[in-house]
């Protein structure tokens, strides 16, 4: 992966984490255990420390940006969502922030939290454990169920497989011009979108 010491930081990778080779990351970062980073993802701790706690994820072309002396961090099994810009805040433990949504300097996303979709939580935002938090800007919409907290949980933990799944089997190859015959399929975890759990 791009990975660059800037004065005299050098980002760290635990062994058991998985991060895409087109991502980069910049001085003062630190991926915990069993951490995904997805393709194209910018960690620059160039002004402030960035912090993927163990069983993080954090997907495609997401940011992780922050001031000087502060940190950006997200907590245990915190699940972040292509696209999303987190600058200066903290994502609460087992919290998901969704696609593109954008966090902002200050706030901090309690535990078990829900961020939805294109959210745009302002800077020093605050909310209670287990809220769903939609809108631009985003606001505390009402508290979210065990069914949906558990639905988050399932999602992360194939994040969690996923990173085994590249570290162990993830190469770079040449495209084949046509589909095999009979061409395979990725393996079913069981993971359904939200709303179709049951199918």
């Amino acid at each position: 992966m791009p990975c660059y010491r800037l004065d005299g930081l050098t980002p760290v990778v635990d062994p058991t984490a998985y991060v895409h080779p087109s991502a980069v990351l910049i001085g003062d970062v630190i991926v915990g255990p069993h951490c995904y980073v997805g393709p194209l993802a910018s960690l620059r701790g160039d002004f402030g420390r960035i912090v993927l706690e163990e069983g993080a994820n954090l997907q495609d072309t997401c940011v992780m940006h922050g001031f000087p002396s502060g940190d950006t961090v997200i907590e245990r099994n915190g699940h972040v969502g292509h696209g999303a810009v987190l600058h200066g805040c903290r994502v609460g433990e087992d919290a998901l922030v969704g696609m593109n949504a954008v966090v902002m300097d200050g706030a901090r996303i309690a535990a078990r939290c829900i961020v939805g979709a294109t959210a745009f939580v302002k800077a020093g935002f605050e909310c209670a454990e287990q809220s769903l938090v939609m809108g631009a800007p985003a606001q505390v919409k009402r508290a979210l169920t065990e069914q949906e907290v558990q639905w988050k949980q399932r999602g992360t933990a194939e994040y969690q497989h996923l990173a085994r799944r590249c570290m162990a089997s993830l190469v770079e190859c040449a495209p084949l011009a046509e589909p095999q015959a009979q061409r395979p399929r990725m393996g079913d975890g069981g993971f359904r979108p939200k709303g179709e759990e049951g199918a």
